[in-house]
């Protein structure tokens, strides 16, 4: 735990507002809530038993005594019946648009999150999916979203010919969980212009059928992520407010009040502010734009961006990425891997998304504007990247509390940690990799021992450095439980545990969705934890993770979801 702090059962009262006189009045509360267990992720790790909440702010935290004393006829009353009252949750990264685009599209995941087990059970999910979608009806593209190699039966990818099966008429590209990579059916590569002639781009390559030039219909990171956007403004006309609100549901039920949208493309910008500003959103959502993809920087010094939310969104800075997905095997190591992608040789290592000089260019153009950088590295030579890149940028321009933050960091060296921490870079995990691909890691990514310290949050606690862990949805669903689960115990699939030094009690796990991610996004003072003053963005569980038994996390309820004092989501039975 940092810095040595305990649990203490304590009476915190905060409802002094006018003054603390005897002779004035208390303020009176709209809502208390009572006889439960509520977890403050304040300083002293607080734990106490009521709250009360005026006009969308905490009010009051204390005993349920106590508290009464702010009733008054107005003021609603709700009985806990012992659950567990928690911050709401604060999305470390994820992908809102990603998730708006996976709500409408064929769900290619392997169980226990969908049926993709074999390259069969795919194509049957996607012509099930072509007879029933109206989208696919109405629009000229079939999507499908997150399938892994790596769980298929058949141990590989999918290719054109495995798409040509389902359909040869309509245009097919599904994404690799990870999201770097996808597969195109021969009608989608005609639509998008890709042959043998086609060159592979800087930081993407276009996978060729053996012996041959001939695309084999995978496509890699940058080469993929110039088709995805286009396959989506295909697939996804005016279908904006349905996915924004299908996406939004997912995280609201699983307890997130604050929620991210990562590398967010011009398109998918564009939707989200036209959703805010109609008042869909009941969340508050920050927005990251891919700062490489932009040609226009106006909106990123307007009036978007600021610390301040605007029909429940802002701009909070902006975010680039330096490498791919060990799961997919195009992150950036500075060893090979354990066993190379298949056309590749024993000393592939996985490659860079940009030059050193590109990366400076982008880092200088983001710290002369003040703007918040985040970066996706997942690999120990992309991190080696990151800490040059920002360290010169630093150097060029003296370091402000920019909080700079380094996404993912799956594969972060012991020796990375320190340089990480000198230079305020924050470090925002993924130790759901334990559970998804902990196995593939340690048998086919990376070997045992580089597997056995993916997300290092144990160092990190070492060094007393604050950091968040996250879905990285829709690369896996948003479920905060199962991100608790997997940050505490580390089980893989199998059920073996991956890194036993690096698991984290409960209560720091809670301040890694909580306090620290509040932290990270410059919204600390107002959100992270349930003190006088902050936001009542709450979360309702049916038990307390404290005390549950370890292995019980991942079957905690989120039973309801409060933003600013109102009720958001409620689960029904």
């Amino acid at each position: 735990m940092i810095a040595g702090k305990k649990i203490t059962l304590a009476v915190v009262l905060g409802f002094c507002l006018t003054g603390c006189s005897d002779s004035k009045p208390l303020v009176i509360a709209d809502s208390i809530y009572l006889n439960g267990t509520v977890i403050t992720m304040d300083a002293n790790e607080t734990v106490t038993e009521a709250i009360a909440v005026k006009n969308g702010k905490i009010l009051a935290v204390g005993s349920a005594v106590s508290l009464t004393k702010l009733t008054g006829n107005e003021t609603k009353t709700i009985d806990l019946k012992g659950k567990t009252l928690i911050p709401g949750f604060v999305d470390g990264h994820s992908h809102l648009s990603g998730v708006a685009i996976q709500a409408v599209t064929a769900n290619l995941l392997p169980p226990p999150d969908g049926p993709a087990h074999n390259i069969a059970s795919l194509q049957e999910t996607l012509r099930t999916f072509i007879a029933s979608s109206d989208l696919v009806k109405n629009n000229a593209m079939v999507i499908g979203f997150n399938y892994d190699d790596s769980q298929l039966e058949e141990g590989r990818h999918p290719n054109r010919h495995d798409l040509d099966a389902v359909s040869t008429e309509m245009p097919i590209m599904i994404t690799h969980q990870s999201g770097h990579l996808g597969v195109y059916n021969t009608r989608a590569l005609e639509l998008f212009g890709i042959t043998a002639q086609s060159k592979d781009p800087a930081g993407g390559i276009i996978v060729r059928e053996d012996n041959s030039r001939i695309p084999s219909g995978v496509l890699e990171e940058n080469a993929h992520f110039a088709y995805l956007y286009k396959s989506v403004r295909l697939f996804l006309p005016n279908a904006g407010a349905e996915i924004m609100r299908a996406a939004e549901q997912q995280y609201l039920s699983n307890g997130f009040t604050t929620i991210q949208d990562g590398k967010t493309d011009p398109v998918s910008l564009a939707l989200i502010a036209q959703h805010a500003a109609s008042g869909g959103f009941k969340a508050d959502v920050v927005v990251y734009p891919d700062i490489a993809s932009m040609t226009d920087y106006s909106i990123l010094n307007g009036p978007m961006h600021t610390l301040d939310y605007a029909d429940n969104l802002r701009i909070g800075g902006v975010k680039l990425t330096f490498d791919g997905s060990p799961q997919g095997k195009t992150a950036w190591f500075t060893k090979p891997y354990l066993v190379p992608p298949a056309g590749q040789d024993s000393n592939y290592a996985g490659y860079p998304a940009f030059s050193d000089a590109d990366a400076l260019k982008w880092y200088l153009l983001a710290y002369e504007n003040n703007w918040q950088i985040l970066t996706h590295t997942n690999g120990d030579a992309a991190i080696d990247q990151l800490i040059a890149i920002a360290g010169q940028a630093q150097l060029a321009l003296p370091q402000k509390d920019r909080r700079t933050v380094m996404i993912h960091g799956q594969f972060l060296r012991q020796d990375q940690i320190k340089k990480l921490k000198k230079l305020g870079i924050f470090p925002a995990l993924y130790p759901m990799h334990t559970f998804y691909w902990g196995d593939w890691h340690r048998d086919s990514v990376a070997g045992a021992e580089r597997a056995n310290n993916i997300s290092p949050t144990g160092w990190l606690l070492k060094e007393d450095i604050k950091f968040s862990i996250h879905s990285d949805a829709p690369v896996t669903f948003p479920n905060s439980m199962r991100i608790l689960d997997s940050a505490v115990n580390r089980t893989t699939r199998t059920g073996a545990v991956l890194g036993r030094y690096h698991r984290l009690d409960p209560m720091d796990a809670l301040k890694a969705m909580t306090i620290w991610p509040a932290y990270q996004h410059f919204e600390e003072s107002t959100k992270g934890s349930l003190e006088v003053g902050k936001l009542a963005d709450m979360v309702i569980l049916d038990k307390n993770p404290l005390t549950i038994e370890p292995s019980e996390i991942v079957n905690i309820n989120v039973l309801e979801t409060i933003k600013e004092g109102s009720s958001v989501f409620v689960k029904t039975q």
